[in-house]
């Protein structure tokens, strides 16, 4: 089983521009990339390699699939893929005691 991604989407990871997810900079940093604003091909090969070759981990209650790559993991939801370097993944933070304050 390959776990590898291709030379081409390896590229495309790499050469997107990520975009910083502002809104959650304080809680949970993550870029993102948007379907229509990229490859729709590459697009599709990162995210069903993310399906295919991921895990299942928490995300507090809910399940996701994230596949780790390079320092960061790789999760999709519908049009969007995001990524987050390893530690600041929920596993790691709840690990390390640095999950962010709850709003009450």
């Amino acid at each position: 089983m390959l776990l590898e991604l291709s030379d081409s989407v390896h590229k495309f990871i790499e050469r997107s521009e990520w975009t910083f997810a502002k809104s959650y900079a304080e809680t949970w940093p993550h870029e993102y990339i948007v379907m229509e604003k990229v490859d729709n091909k590459l697009f599709l090969e990162l995210a069903n390699h993310i399906d295919k070759f991921g895990h299942a981990e928490r995300f507090y209650q809910k399940s996701v699939t994230y596949f780790h790559y390079d320092g960061y993991a790789y999760w999709h939801i519908d049009n969007i893929i995001n990524r987050c370097k390893l530690e600041s993944t929920y596993e790691e933070r709840l690990k390390n005691g640095t999950l962010p304050e709850t709003k009450k």
